[in-house]
């Protein structure tokens, strides 16, 4: 109801002064774990736990692509945005699925009867099935509802990350389940999301169901995933 295509303008434009903090990936990492998110059905563990399963089941699987054992580690790192020195918005403005606004919402979304309390469902600039987009004009132009994902695809894009474009785009639409669920929106797509989305789909499996009872030893990983953070990221970020 309350994503709305100007609402999430102006949270993109308003967040992307990264102004609020300057602190290293390790320490966000850390921060999280302040983080309670409503949506996840695994809330007794850690939120760092969540990131260290992702990322190790991900190793172990494909030990020669690091820079995804990194995405792994860092994908949900925008969840800060729930805490007081984030500006502490709403859950609904930081966790849950994405989808593209400015164009009509596809029924997979979750949640889809809700989208007709919203301002911009009645909208005709808004409605139909490109709104404001053209077919193929790439997901980069589309305009996403205001979240975890895309604050934390704006902190690594502008803090100059040389993680490889899937990364980025993994990181930015790992919740985006009407498009690499259900197969929704690929018009909006072009050749560059269509190599991505493989990435993404790929990562969705240890993003969803690495969750397990066996905690990872934090001591023990954490100068692996340091050397990754030094490789591909400054030392100090700014969020």
């Amino acid at each position: 109801m309350n994503q709305t295509y100007e609402f999430a303008k102006r949270r993109r434009e308003e967040y992307g002064w990264l102004d609020r903090v300057e602190m290293s990936i390790w320490e966000c990492c850390e921060l999280l774990n302040e983080v309670v998110d409503e949506s996840d059905p695994d809330l007794d563990e850690p939120q760092i736990q969540h990131l260290l399963q992702s990322a190790e089941a991900i190793r172990r699987d494909y030990p020669n692509q690091d820079w995804l054992h990194l995405t792994a580690l860092i994908h949900d790192l925008g969840k800060v945005l729930l805490l007081p020195s984030f500006g502490a918005l709403p859950q609904w403005a930081v966790v849950g699925d994405t989808f593209p606004l400015g164009c009509a919402f596809d029924p997979s979304i979750v949640h889809y009867e809700h989208f007709e309390s919203s301002p911009d469902y009645k909208n005709p600039a808004y409605n139909t099935k490109l709104g404001v987009y053209r077919e193929g004009c790439g997901l980069d132009n589309v305009v996403m509802s205001w979240g975890h994902d895309d604050y934390m695809y704006l902190v690594a894009k502008e803090n100059k990350t040389t993680l490889p474009s899937h990364a980025l785009f993994i990181i930015r639409y790992h919740s985006f389940y009407a498009l690499h669920k259900s197969g929704a929106y690929k018009y909006l797509m072009n050749e560059e999301d269509a190599e991505n989305l493989k990435w993404l789909q790929i990562f969705n499996k240890y993003d969803l169901y690495s969750k397990s009872k066996s905690v990872v030893d934090v001591d023990k990983v954490k100068p692996y995933y340091i050397s990754l953070i030094e490789k591909y990221f400054p030392a100090k970020l700014k969020w």
